[in-house]
Formats: C-alpha cells, sequence, structure tokens
C-alpha cells in the first residue's frame, strides 16, 4: 500500500511538472528617466495605434506578412495606455502645470522586428492657444537584437523621438524636416 502512494505521488508530481507554464515578463514604454524639457507641456489627449497591436501582449513581426503574438510578454497596459503614459512623461504638463498644446497621435505602424529594427510612423495633431492646428508625420526605426528586451528599448527610443519632434513643433510653430 504504501508504494502505491509513492506511485500516485510521483505521477501527480509529474502531471503538475507537465502543467506548468512560462512565467509572464511585463514591459513599458515608459523609460527609467524621462527626457522632459522645461516649456513645452502638452496634454497627450488621444493615441490610437493599428488594430493588429492593440493587445496586451507584445506582437513581433515574423518574415514578410507574418505575425507573432507572444503570449509571455505582456505590456504593463494596454498599447495604448503605454503609449500614452510614455509620451505624456516625456512632453510635461498635465501635472499641476498649465498645458500650452493639445496632441492626438494616429499610429500608422508600430513593428518590432526581432534582429532588425523598431519602427514607428504616426500623423500627429498639435493645437497650440490661439493657432492653427498642426498635422505632422514622424517616422523613426531604431536597430533592435533579437531580444524583447531590446525591441521594447527601442520602442522606447522611437518614443523619444516622437517626443522630441512633438517639442520642437509646439516651440516653432511647424512641423520638423521629414
Amino acid at each position: 500500500m504504501p508504494q502505491i502512494h509513492a506511485v500516485i505521488l510521483v505521477a501527480l508530481a509529474v502531471l503538475a511538472a507537465g502543467c506548468s507554464s512560462s512565467p509572464t515578463h511585463y514591459h513599458t514604454l515608459v523609460p527609467p528617466q524621462p527626457t522632459r524639457e522645461e516649456g513645452t507641456n502638452v496634454l497627450v489627449e488621444r493615441v490610437s495605434v493599428p488594430p493588429q497591436v492593440d493587445r496586451p501582449q507584445l506582437v513581433v513581426r515574423q518574415g514578410q506578412s507574418g505575425l507573432a503574438i507572444l503570449d509571455t510578454e505582456w505590456w504593463g497596459a494596454n498599447l495604448v495606455d503605454e503609449f500614452r503614459s510614455a509620451l505624456q512623461d516625456q512632453l510635461g504638463g498635465p501635472v499641476g502645470s498649465s498645458v500650452r498644446s493639445v496632441l492626438r497621435v494616429d499610429v500608422q505602424r508600430f513593428d518590432s522586428v526581432p534582429g532588425q529594427h523598431a519602427l514607428l510612423e504616426a500623423v500627429w495633431r498639435l493645437k497650440r492657444p490661439g493657432q492653427d492646428e498642426l498635422t505632422c508625420r514622424t517616422t523613426v526605426q531604431t536597430p533592435a537584437q533579437a531580444s524583447v528586451s531590446s525591441l521594447v528599448s527601442a520602442q522606447q527610443s522611437n518614443l523619444r523621438q516622437l517626443a522630441g519632434a512633438v517639442r520642437s513643433a509646439a516651440v516653432q510653430g511647424r512641423c520638423p524636416a521629414a
């Protein structure tokens, strides 16, 4: 009888080990140290992203036409909120400061290609008080290694560059040169 209990315990241990899954890793687009500049307080009013990447899991490109949803690699929040938070963090406002401009961002492409690059293409509209609305396009691409952390870091860099373009437009009153 004790031998049967031992066999049952071993069988249960094997079953439990077979049911275990890889741990989920969470990532953020908010950089550890924001690159805020004084005098360019911008309220990020709205962000939209392509439906292919609008999910909690990270999505990467595979080959010419494939996409892979990484089931164990998640954003800390949904991608729209991650993007908005990261951009707001770098543009200053609205906490305790007077907002000078309002920004709406329509992300056209948010590609992560392991071992190659991260690509961000966005059309954005900036409304400054008493001025005509600016409609600008920014396309940035940053090299990335094959790891997920490298892809996320590359997208953080892309967001920093987008924030820089928005800051430039807020100060100069025109879209940055492409």
